[in-house]
């Protein structure tokens, strides 16, 4: 009798050859691996999920003393610890999502050589968790901002907030988009380590977090398009518009940034997709 089988695992050989539907499947490992990480960042600590604001706390202590002090740099009339705490919110949320995918191979390759399933949960799985805590940081900027509308600050907040949502889908996308990228090409190439943790440093520079579009637009006009070239600039600045009502907010340069994260995003999914089919051989 011929035997019929639930689960067929093939090496499968087309670009686009992605089963959604395996991962699915798979959807209770992601919440495993979810569970996983909240577990082993809580072990062996004292302070537990405090630490989750500890960190955007004192940044932004840091930020409006030398940035905000010492450098003078404005932030448009915006309360500095709710500028400042904005950016990093985002810019944030970013970076986890970007440095979780980066190293999916060389931090589980003892898990892919001995077990399969799907390696797109991995950085999925990273997504959510990193989410998890956007989501409990996103609570601590509400506490900041609600404190300073009590103090009798005037927010002009608009609809643009109704388009949160789409600014986080779309800052997962890009970090996991590029992470995919990174993550493939640093199974060959392990210089790319040092070189991504040096740029991703740098990068937040050249984002706006730290400082309003409007400082460029007076002191370096002709750099302000480097700027507007940056996907995340765009988000940042909405993000920080929606609540503040001060920034920028363009449906030109969202919509340059929403092109080109889908296009990082699928070419990440589809180089990843390619590497994980013989990356043991290579590692």
């Amino acid at each position: 009798m011929d035997e019929k089988w639930d689960i067929i695992i093939t090496n499968r050989r087309k670009l686009f050859d992605i089963d959604f539907k395996e991962m699915w499947r798979y959807r209770d490992l992601v919440f495993m691996y979810v569970k996983r990480d909240f577990v082993t960042f809580y072990k062996q600590t004292i302070l537990g999920p405090i630490w989750y604001f500890i960190q955007p706390v004192f940044t932004t202590i840091m930020f409006m003393f030398v940035f905000g002090g010492i450098a003078g740099i404005s932030t448009d009339g915006v309360p500095q610890a709710v500028f400042y705490m904005a950016g990093l919110l985002c810019w944030n949320y970013f970076a986890d999502c970007f440095n979780r995918t980066s190293n999916t191979f060389s931090s589980n390759k003892g898990v892919f050589g001995k077990v399969y399933f799907p390696r797109l949960v991995v950085p999925l799985a990273g997504v959510i968790s990193n989410l998890v805590k956007f989501g409990i940081q996103f609570f601590l900027f509400l506490c900041v901002y609600l404190y300073f509308v009590f103090q009798g600050t005037h927010f002009n907040i608009n609809a643009t907030i109704f388009l949160l949502p789409v600014y986080i889908i779309m800052l997962a996308a890009f970090g996991l988009g590029t992470g995919m990228l990174v993550s493939s090409l640093t199974i060959k190439y392990r210089d790319l380590n040092f070189l991504i943790s040096f740029g991703i440093g740098l990068l937040m520079y050249a984002t706006p977090v730290i400082y309003p579009l409007s400082v460029l637009k007076e002191s370096h006009p002709e750099y302000l398009w480097l700027l507007l070239a940056n996907p995340l600039t765009s988000i940042l600045e909405a993000f920080k518009y929606a609540f503040t009502g001060v920034g920028m907010f363009s449906w030109t340069y969202l919509l340059y940034s929403f092109v080109v994260i889908t296009v990082v995003f699928i070419w990440g999914l589809l180089v990843f997709n390619r590497v994980q089919r013989n990356f043991m051989d290579v590692i």
